[in-house]
């Protein structure tokens, strides 16, 4: 095979990848139309961003083999086929466009974001630029490639540094937790120093003493910690722009210069404290805000960590441990037991089961043999083998889920657009401010001194110290609150999206009930002896993870059967299970499973039980109904959901048998059963481009993709790794009366972080007049600064004492 890499390959099911065709929606959405034109397809699904082709097929007319050598044919010309070139561009000429994207060190603020998106959005070469503050990165499409977008963003006074491997994107996650660590050693050092400035200045007598004293402690504060402010803004004034950075630069280098010239000349008018609380409450700013952004990266540095830094590489006759990033196509690796697989490849020697989960969203393992493909950080069971690499760096899989997760992340939110848009006007307004201020006293005939510290108090009143704790002090209080209630919140965009959801989509196993599914009902058929049929399908079930199989296991158990050892086994995701055991071939799934596979059944109607059927060497052996009861708060947490104007719809992959009584007694009116993993993502996905904000519950694995679709995901904390990792909530103890209280959390902080902003912007704006009459001393726009900023703080903290 060429052009494929068989991923599974079951009696009636294939799914492949075609790495030609990564990201080619187009072509993979023609390979799927032309597929389902053969008689024997029963169904294909296709994932583009992974390249990932599942086809469901009748063997009986389309054998297996013959099936693969038409995939590799019809994807390997699909391939080959040249590109339409892209529509003549104004701007670019009709060259080919590609998306780029860089990590950008520097960024203090929206007001750096909005400047650098500017700017490249200028550049000719470039068709659209897209700057994220909160997630650090730049995104453009355009003629250009990456090492011409990191030198447009140095030749800004920013970094620009390469993501495009994992190593390198991991790399950066370790920047940003040192950034945290200075920001927080900055802020706490600054906070030290100006408290007894702060004490001197305003209960002190003025003496020279003492003013050298003040000298003493406010110099480390304004030229050690704020020393960041001076560069920034050095930089950015040879550019021409000028951001946030440059008023606090402006703002407290003017009273600190002036304070010292001052004290030289024997006055004893000085505003060292005005100087030291400028720098002071923007550095503590500056940490709480890098905090709350570290918790959004978690996601992000989880996924880092599935792949290994290293890999045991075959050199000549010996093996050797390279750095993952030193490998290429065709390297010859060895994985041992427990170890992560280093990149995608395929098994040339040994026999292994693989944890696959992290891919395919299914928790049992994977036999893997010569010919099979693996992917990148799945886990080794107990086998050593060895395999050939056939996609390394930003090629692989995993690589491909990182940057589906930063794409999601970068999307701006509308408290950043309104940030953007204050800093856009806020900064050169007040810079234009203070200079008419200065120039208007002049020439009045003012004396330089009264001019400048009339200019001063402009730029302190409109110093925006509370613009940078509006957002991150309400995000932080409200995360605290939040943990204390048992919600645990990844990041702040889950909690402002979340204010304003209008549908949740609720799985039903484990998440709207208690998830401890048991058997109350077990009928073997006449011909079979009933403990003979449970000890076979217990042995089988034993070796799958779903929670159905589980309570299989746990009956046949309970009536003192232990289950065997099987010869062979595998499943089909979300259908069912087939194993060898001696010379029985045992089926265990649903009715239409054991349909396809050849079996008659009759179903009789379970009362809201789940049916569980079974087939021993071809023929109907047993049925098993297996039931769940709702948790004892669901009923209660579905009427105030509605009591909020929140829709809410069940989608499980249960049996309407089973779905509607469990729905019917909590209260949810709508219903899709017998959904799969990729229909529960695609309903999400409906209902958002119908316009829905649509958050998703669940606890599974098989509700990850739609957790990772949905505007929010919630997990359920007793469910499963994969779905707490895809979701940006996670309710500690299962709870979903959690998610209503969640969503008023929500709707609170946005309200108190739109009042944080009014009082940020009104402290400040109403009295730029008066400073400009000179009404107001810079110890009084000092004074005004930092009120606003404990107003802030102060209003912040009232949702820590919400309940």
């Amino acid at each position: 095979m060429e052009a494929i890499q068989v991923v599974h390959r079951l009696r009636r099911r294939v799914r492949v990848l075609v790495p030609a065709l990564k990201g080619e929606t187009e072509r993979l959405c023609l390979l799927e139309i032309l597929l389902r034109k053969h008689a024997a397809i029963r169904e294909v699904r296709v994932v583009p961003a992974l390249a990932s082709l599942a086809v469901r097929f009748d063997p009986r007319q389309l054998p297996t083999d013959t099936l693969l050598r038409l995939l590799d044919t019809v994807a390997g010309n699909l391939a080959r086929a040249p590109k339409q070139p892209p529509l003549p561009s104004p701007v670019l000429d009709g060259s080919e466009l590609a998306e780029v994207s860089v990590a950008v060190e520097g960024m203090t603020c929206a007001s750096c974001a909005a400047l650098i998106q500017m700017s490249l959005n200028r550049d000719p070469a470039i068709r659209s630029a897209s700057v994220n503050y909160a997630t650090g990165t730049a995104t453009v499409v355009g003629s250009l490639d990456r090492p011409a977008l990191e030198a447009r963003v140095n030749a800004l006074g920013y970094e620009a540094r390469p993501m495009d491997t994992l190593s390198q994107r991991r790399l950066i996650v370790e920047r940003e937790r040192q950034h945290e660590r200075d920001a927080k050693r900055r802020a706490i050092s600054a906070c030290l120093l100006s408290l007894p400035v702060m004490v001197i200045g305003m209960a002190m007598p003025r003496s020279r003493l003492w003013h050298l004293v003040e000298f003493a402690l406010t110099t480390p504060v304004v030229l050690g910690a704020g020393r960041q402010f001076f560069t920034r803004a050095v930089k950015l004034a040879r550019n021409r722009t000028a951001n946030m950075d440059t008023l606090i630069a402006l703002g407290a280098g003017s009273a600190y210069g002036h304070s010292v010239s001052s004290m030289l000349a024997g006055k004893h008018h000085l505003y060292f404290e005005a100087a030291a609380g400028i720098v002071s409450f923007v550095l503590l700013g500056r940490w709480l805000e890098e905090r709350a952004k570290g918790k959004a990266g978690d996601a992000i540095r989880r996924l880092l960590d599935l792949q290994p830094p290293t890999a045991t590489v075959i050199r000549g006759e010996i093996e050797v441990v390279v750095p993952v990033d030193d490998l290429v196509v065709g390297d010859i690796l060895v994985v041992r037991p427990g170890e992560r697989v280093p990149v995608d490849g395929s098994v040339v020697g040994g026999r292994t089961t693989l944890d696959e989960s992290m891919v395919t969203g299914e928790s049992m393992p994977v036999v893997k043999g010569p010919g099979d493909s693996v992917i990148g950080g799945c886990i080794n069971g107990a086998g050593s083998f060895r395999m050939r690499a056939s996609a390394v760096g930003q090629d692989t899989v995993l690589a491909g889920i990182v940057r589906m997760v930063d794409h999601a992340q970068a999307t701006k939110l509308p408290v950043q657009r309104m940030a953007d848009r204050v800093s856009a006007v806020f900064v050169p307004g007040v810079v234009a401010v203070a200079g008419v201020t200065f120039a208007t006293w002049l020439a009045g005939g003012a004396r330089v001194s009264t001019a400048l510290g009339n200019a001063v108090s402009v730029l302190l009143i409109a110093c925006p110290c509370a613009l940078g704790l509006a957002t991150p002090t309400a995000i932080m209080a409200a995360t605290g609150q939040a943990a204390r209630r048992g919600i645990y919140i990844r990041n702040g965009e889950a909690l402002e999206t979340a204010s304003g959801l209008t549908v949740l989509v609720f799985d039903k196993t484990g998440t709207v009930t208690e998830g401890r599914p048991v058997v109350s009902h077990f009928v073997s058929q006449p011909d079979f002896d009933a403990n003979d049929v449970l000890a076979l399908v217990a042995a089988a079930e034993a070796g799958s993870e779903h929670h159905l199989a589980r309570s299989v296991v746990d009956y046949a158990r309970s009536r003192g059967i232990e289950p065997q050892p099987v010869d062979d086994f595998s499943a089909e995701i979300g259908r069912g299970i087939r194993a060898r055991i001696g010379r029985h071939v045992v089926l265990v799934g649903s009715a239409s499973y054991l349909a396809e596979e050849g079996v008659a059944v009759q179903v009789p109607s379970l009362d809201g039980q789940t049916p569980v059927l079974a087939a021993i060497d071809g023929t109907f052996a047993a049925l098993f109904g297996i039931s769940d009861r709702p948790r004892p708060t669901s009923a209660a947490a579905i009427a105030r959901l509605h009591d909020l104007g929140i829709r809410t719809i069940m989608v499980t992959g249960d049996v309407a048998a089973a779905a509607h009584p469990i729905a019917a007694e909590v209260g949810i009116p709508e219903v899709v059963a017998q959904a799969s993993p990729a229909r529960k993502q695609e309903i999400v996905a409906e209902l958002r481009a119908a316009g829905e904000s649509v958050g998703m519950i669940g606890d599974g694995i098989n509700d990850a993709p739609a957790l990772a679709a949905a505007d929010v995901g919630f997990a359920i904390g007793t469910g499963t790794d994969v779905a707490i990792e895809a979701a940006p909530v996670t309710l500690v103890n299962g709870d979903i009366a959690k998610v209503a209280e969640m969503i008023e959390l929500s709707r609170k902080t946005m309200r108190i972080i739109r009042q944080n902003l009014v009082w940020a912007m009104g402290y400040n704006t109403i009295a730029i007049p008066g400073a400009a009459l000179g009404e107001l001393s810079p110890m009084v726009a000092s004074s005004a600064m930092a009120l606003s900023s404990v107003s802030v703080v102060t209003n912040s903290l009232r949702l820590q004492k919400d309940r």
